[in-house]
């Protein structure tokens, strides 16, 4: 008995250093080592509810039915050459990673789920006990999630997704959600990814990330796009993730995204920068889940004009593969 309890602290142990050692993700099939996740797009979504925290759940849908209608557009998306698909939508959002597992095998695409919980939209998708629990016991609940798997199927979050109010200084909630995301980093490795918007709001996550020990690294400002050229700069070079989302088929949306892009790689900062469209969205209780956008767009629109405009094979691969294995590798990183 004494060998085999040495044993599983052993290989528990060896288990623990490969984690930690920026080599793995978690996907909704199990561990990837991050230079087989390839091509990735870093912030889409298969199904989102907005019934709000206190309704939602699990009775809101049918999978079969949402394969039917999601299955297409991953399999476009494969067929671009992506391999790894990370979907932010979080817990009292429409989260089902079993629903993500089956598009996965079904697919062949690598899916990421996350942690965490959703503090933007007047948080209306805030579940009630984490009004009154504290942040380590928020903290608490995801780190289980990770160390567990969620809700019993044995599939582990690959980051952490919160969302603070973008048009306000940060209010309790929304500090109370950062500073578990803290905890919960500092304990698992998992990678912050904050929907956040505009920069005065990221600059206040990362001031608590800092007063909690957190590197800026372990940090995603998510719709970066809402804030200034500047302030991307600026998180940058404190060594935070800038993700420009919602690329689309929208007048100004691609010179937007080609200005910005190029402004990052002539200020020598593209290894910081992450893109993605933000599509996807079957809603429930709308027709065939409402209107889907598809997945395709940054390989047929945006990586062509790039290219038009000087970005090389590798500054398109930075954006494409190298920069989110770098983003989503889990690790620690303290200060």
């Amino acid at each position: 008995m004494k060998t085999y309890i040495f044993s599983s602290l052993f290989f528990a142990s060896l288990f623990l250093t490969e984690l930690f050692s920026q080599n793995l993700v978690f996907t909704v099939t199990g561990a990837l080592p991050v230079d087989e996740m390839g091509v990735t797009l870093q912030h889409e979504h298969l199904l989102v509810d907005f019934i709000g925290a206190d309704s939602t759940g699990y009775h809101r849908w049918e999978r079969d039915e949402v394969v039917e209608v999601m299955l297409p557009h991953l399999l476009a998306l494969k067929k671009e050459g992506c391999e790894t698909f990370i979907d932010p939508t979080p817990a009292y959002l429409g989260r089902d990673p079993l629903l993500l597992k089956e598009l996965s095998l079904k697919s062949g695409l690598n899916i990421i789920t996350n942690t965490g919980y959703y503090g933007a939209v007047e948080d209306q998708y805030i579940p009630a006990h984490a009004w009154d629990e504290t942040f380590q016991q928020l903290a608490c609940r995801w780190i289980s999630e990770f160390e567990n798997g969620i809700e019993g199927t044995g599939i582990k979050p690959g980051f952490i997704k919160i969302a603070v109010d973008r048009k306000v200084p940060l209010s309790e909630i929304d500090t109370k959600l950062v500073k578990a995301a803290a905890e919960a980093h500092r304990k698992t490795g998992l990678t912050i990814v904050s929907h956040t918007g505009y920069g005065e709001r990221a600059f206040e996550q990362l001031a608590i990330l800092e007063k909690n020990k957190v590197a800026p690294d372990a940090f995603v400002w998510v719709h970066a796009q809402h804030g200034t050229k500047e302030d991307h700069i600026k998180a940058a070079r404190l060594g935070a993730w800038v993700s420009l989302d919602n690329a689309k088929d929208r007048e100004g949306r691609l010179e937007e995204f080609v200005t910005r892009l190029t402004y990052m790689k002539e200020n020598d900062l593209l290894h910081r920068v992450l893109i993605s469209h933000d599509a996807g969205w079957y809603r429930p209780g709308e027709e065939n889940g409402g209107k889907i956008r598809g997945y395709t767009y940054i390989f047929t629109t945006l990586i062509p004009a790039l290219k038009q405009n000087g970005f090389t094979e590798a500054e398109i691969n930075q954006l494409m593969e190298t920069n989110p294995a770098k983003a989503f590798a889990i690790h620690k990183r303290e200060l």
